[in-house]
């Protein structure tokens, strides 16, 4: 494994956890980059199908990175099903940012499916195609739910330097509450929309493979494996979500992270010394 990638986005160099990477290397407009090896999105740390032990891959995972704080953006449930990794050394942070949106598509999703048969259970829930809206509530609740703020925005102060880099920050499957944050730190950073949204659709590309069976399963009973997809992946119109009302409250991004996160104007400046390098 290491740390250094030669090209933004890099594939994981943990085969159980596809969805890690490092957010360095995306180019800003001004012309400089987000640093390499200091700043990392995953998903959940055990990875799927791995609750039972964690491969040696994964815990080495801090060593190779050089991670000094992990902030972990799952509710206690999530938590308690499928605890990270205590690394020696490394700060565990804990921050529910759907705390105060009990009933989060989100974290919903790991109620879906039940019963005796999971898949029939699964595809009648999805037939209505109402996980798309309850989707993009989600998105929103992330910029405005009290929850969401202050998880973010102790986020945020860590990595001014509350908390020891470098970071690291996950979810379950690492690209909605994940998502947002990757998202809204790179505008602020100067990276183009264009290209956040590149950063932010590739966990179709490296999580949705991993899915390959659930999906066949889907399909066998009698579920359109495209709703299923669009849950289980990230869409454009999520991301658009957030970024919709994040402009509808606070007008845009330095506004955002000024009065949604307290975050101010010199503090943003300091993010860019730290994570930007030409």
């Amino acid at each position: 494994m290491s740390a250094q990638r030669s090209v933004p986005g890099a594939a994981s160099p943990v085969p159980s956890l596809p969805n890690l990477r490092d957010l360095g290397g995306w180019p800003t407009v001004d012309g400089r980059a987000v640093r390499r090896g200091v700043l990392f999105r995953s998903q959940g740390l055990r990875g799927f199908g791995h609750d039972d032990g964690l491969s040696p891959e994964v815990l080495g995972v801090a060593d190779v990175l050089g991670i000094g704080t992990v902030y972990d953006l799952r509710s206690d449930q999530e938590r308690a099903a499928a605890p990270d990794p205590e690394w020696p050394g490394v700060a565990a942070v804990h921050l529910d940012v759907l705390a105060d949106d009990s009933g989060s598509a989100v974290t919903g999703m790991r109620e879906l499916g039940g019963g005796d048969d999971p898949m029939a259970a699964l595809r009648d829930a999805l037939a209505d195609g109402s996980a798309v809206d309850a989707m993009t509530a989600t998105y929103r609740g992330l910029v405005t739910l009290p929850s969401a703020r202050r998880g973010y925005t102790r986020f945020v102060r860590g990595l001014l330097g509350a908390d020891s880099g470098g970071f690291l920050f996950h979810c379950t499957a690492g690209k909605d509450r994940t998502g947002w944050a990757a998202a809204a730190l790179l505008v602020l950073l100067g990276v183009s929309r264009d290209d956040v949204y590149d950063e932010y659709l590739l966990t179709n590309d490296r999580l949705l493979p991993t899915f390959a069976s659930v999906l066949d399963a889907f399909a066998e009973a009698g579920g359109d494996p495209a709703q299923l997809t669009r849950v289980l992946g990230v869409q454009p119109a999520y991301l658009d979500a957030a970024f919709d009302e994040m402009e509808r409250v606070h007008g845009d991004v330095a506004a955002y992270f000024a009065d949604g996160l307290g975050v101010d104007a010199a503090a943003q400046d300091r993010l860019r010394e730290l994570f930007l390098t030409r």
